[in-house]
């Protein structure tokens, strides 16, 4: 077609040899229109044709095939003219940013005060918003990192992770049995006796509780 074409840069086409019919979309957001469905006449009688020659055969089928072939001949013309109606349709469900280019759904992605797309015109109060939020990740990250979490772990001990021999569980300091299976545990007794009565600790030949006298 001879006249300049707007708003084509962003749809679907949904046409078939029965009709055709567009999705144009939102170039910000890609929320999208469809446009109304137009029937091809051409397409129609060439299915009716089609129809008619399976049942009866013969002239019937050859003049199907001849009108399929006939409306396969000029749809690229049928097309674009179903498209440049759809287009006229669809272009009175968006606003073109004059500063852009870009064609935007006027409920989601036009800001209405500046008369240009939020891209590059954005929301003030959403531009707030966001900024706010992005500043708060922010600060969130710098602060977490300013804590000390790591100050009451050992790091010198090499004793690693204490399990349980028999169910793999993982094990307290001075655990003697498995809390899940009560298997005593030998490795864990020999890393520290505790006091039954008060929990101090113990050496390994002490029989009695040098903070609460309690025997061992």
């Amino acid at each position: 077609m001879s006249d300049l074409l707007q708003f084509v840069a962003n749809y679907d086409d949904l046409s078939t040899d029965k009709g055709y019919q567009f999705k144009f979309h939102c170039d910000k957001c890609q929320n999208g229109y469809m446009s109304r469905y137009q029937t091809s006449t051409i397409g129609v009688a060439g299915s009716l044709l089609s129809a008619a020659g399976s049942l009866f055969g013969g002239f019937f089928s050859e003049a199907g095939n001849a009108a399929y072939q006939m409306q396969r001949a000029v749809g690229g013309k049928a097309h674009d003219e179903a498209l440049a109606v759809a287009v006229q349709e669809g272009k009175q469900h968006f606003k073109q940013c004059t500063r852009c280019g870009h064609w935007v759904c006027p409920d989601v992605c036009w800001n209405h005060q500046a008369g240009l797309c939020e891209t590059c015109a954005p929301d003030e109060k959403e531009e707030l918003a966001a900024q706010q939020a992005h500043a708060t990740s922010e600060q969130i990250y710098t602060k977490t990192r300013e804590q000390d979490y790591t100050k009451n772990l050992d790091f010198l001990s090499r004793g690693g992770i204490v399990q349980c021999p028999n169910c793999h569980a993982k094990l307290n300091p001075g655990q003697k049995f498995c809390a899940s299976c009560g298997t005593a545990v030998a490795a864990a007794s020999a890393q520290g006796r505790f006091c039954a009565s008060c929990g101090t600790s113990l050496k390994a030949d002490q029989r009695f509780c040098n903070e609460c006298g309690a025997k061992q």
